[in-house]
Order: structure tokens, then sequence, then C-alpha cells
């Protein structure tokens, strides 16, 4: 668990917020009147069975995607990478850079960083690739490449998908440490997952079952502190 030593206010605040789409005759509430924030130095799991919502609402969280009820306060209106990061499923490497360049994007883009890139790779285990391009790599590699990117520039915020979906049980541990100890050093972590691995480390479990968000738990130490 993580450090929660927090400000007494959240992030983020997700107010009442709804998400519907058309499928042929048929309207499918994808998200429904959802309300929770999300607090500095605290790793937050978003749980649920596919197709309950997950990934609609950390779309509309980041704003690829705008709820048609509520509001979604705290981010600015262009979040660089210092304050926003996002790991998708997809991970969203280019292939004509190297895995160090990947990581370093936010850097190329005049975001500071956090260490040394190269020691981050390091600690997940992806430092021996430095100099190679994601298509001559494993999932599994990319997306700990895509991990490190986010967490480099220790933003305010990251938001990430299954972020351990093609990992192993060490390298999962790998990604866990690396996202706690950011919560630690001040990010607020969101990930959706399915991972018994990944929730039993986090300190507030959201669980979202058909468009309804609801929580599952939080650690007294958390709930202490607000």
């Amino acid at each position: 668990m993580t450090a929660l030593v927090q400000s007494s206010e959240p992030l983020v605040r997700v107010e009442g917020v709804s998400k519907s789409y058309r499928r042929g005759s048929e309207i499918v509430s994808a998200v429904r009147h959802a309300s929770f924030g999300l607090w500095p130095e605290t790793l937050s799991a978003l749980i649920g069975p596919s197709g309950s919502g997950k990934t609609t609402l950390l779309n509309m969280i980041v704003g690829a995607e705008q709820p048609d009820e509520g509001h979604i306060h705290g981010l600015p209106d262009r979040a660089d990478w210092s304050y926003l990061a996002i790991v998708p499923q997809a991970m969203g490497l280019l292939d004509e850079l190297t895995f160090l360049e990947n990581v370093t994007l936010p850097q190329r883009l005049g975001v500071t960083a956090s260490m040394p890139a190269i020691e981050l790779m390091g600690q997940l285990g992806i430092a021996h690739l430095a100099e190679r391009s994601p298509s001559k790599t494993s999932l599994g590699e990319q997306q700990r490449a895509a991990v490190a990117r986010a967490l480099l520039p220790a933003p305010k915020l990251v938001i990430a998908d299954e972020p351990t979906s093609h990992q192993d049980e060490a390298n999962a541990y790998l990604l866990i440490d690396a996202f706690a100890a950011s919560a630690n050093a001040g990010s607020s972590i969101f990930l959706a997952t399915h991972d018994t691995r990944v929730i039993d480390r986090c300190d507030v479990i959201l669980g979202v079952n058909d468009g309804q968000v609801a929580l599952v738990r939080d650690t007294p130490a958390f709930n202490n502190q607000h």
C-alpha cells in the first residue's frame, strides 16, 4: 500500500457522469451517473467484467470521449505529460523509434524526467532492449516500455488500461512496484484491471458493473485521511 499523506482534495473529480451509445436500434448505457475522486499519492483500481464500461470511463477521464451528462473536474484543457500520462491497451509505441527513444518521448517534447530513463527501464527489466525497435520485442516488453514512458515524467495523474495483461508473475510485480513507487512519490495512479496481483496492492478499489460505479474497498489509512 502507498504512504497516503495526501491533500484533502481529490486531483480529479468525476461528478454524475453518464455515457450511452447507439447499437443499431438499441441504446447501450456504458456509464451511468458515476461519481468519485482520484486522489494524489493513491493507487486506485477500477475493476469489473469485460464490457462493463471501464475503458469508456477511462476515455472520458482523459478527454478521448465526452460524457453525455455530468462533469469531470481537475484536468486542464491541454494536459501535457507532466500532468497526465496514459497507458492504453494498444501501448502506442512508435516502431521507427528505439525502446529508449519511445520511453524518453516526453522529454523529447520538453518535459523533465524524474530519473534517468535507462534506470527506470532497468527497474522494469527492459534496459537491455534500449536500442531495439518495438517490433523486435514481445508484447510484455512493449507494455513495460509504455509504462516506463508514462512514469518517467512523474506526472500528477497516470491512467492505465489493463497494464499487466501481457506480464508473467515476476514482471507483473515489477510493474506493480513501479506504480506503487510513483504513487508514493505523489502521483494519482488509476488502473483498470482484472489482475488480482494489482488489486491486492491498491489503496482504493472501484467496481463497475453494467455502467454503474461503486466503492468496493479502501484501506483504513486512506479512509482516515478523507
